[in-house]
């Protein structure tokens, strides 16, 4: 079975659980996005999506929770999702879930723009922060 991913949050990178036990699975990126080589960063999430892909959960549920990312991580955010496009173009059963601030427009239309961008079933999930 797949080592899941667990990497604790900083202020410039966000926490990362890549979790495919299935009595409780948990697939998450949160908190801010703007590591100082973010190739580097997020490469392993990267290949461990390419080695779970070959085998996934019946259902695969992607929670992006995010308060900040930068330009670069942009790019590197859509990698993921183009590899979840991918598991859901062959046949599985694919949802992300994109988590933004009720009042933060611009990580709410970063969820938009990037649900137009992939054909995956995409929830956007307003929260309050207090």
């Amino acid at each position: 079975m797949l080592q899941p991913i667990r990497i604790q949050g900083t202020d410039d990178t966000p926490q990362v659980i890549l979790d495919p036990n299935p009595d409780n699975p948990k697939f998450e990126i949160s908190g801010r996005s703007l590591p100082e080589d973010v190739v580097a960063f997020y490469e392993p999430i990267l290949e461990w999506l390419d080695e779970y892909a070959k085998n996934p959960l019946p259902k695969t549920v992607f929670d992006f929770k995010l308060e900040y990312f930068n330009t670069a991580s942009s790019k590197l955010l859509l990698d993921i999702l183009l590899k979840l496009e991918d598991m859901y173009d062959d046949g599985h059963d694919v949802l992300v879930r994109w988590h933004y601030p009720e009042d933060d427009e611009d990580m709410q239309e970063a969820g938009e723009e990037y649900a137009d961008i992939v054909e995956v079933p995409f929830e956007q999930v307003p929260y309050s922060v207090d």
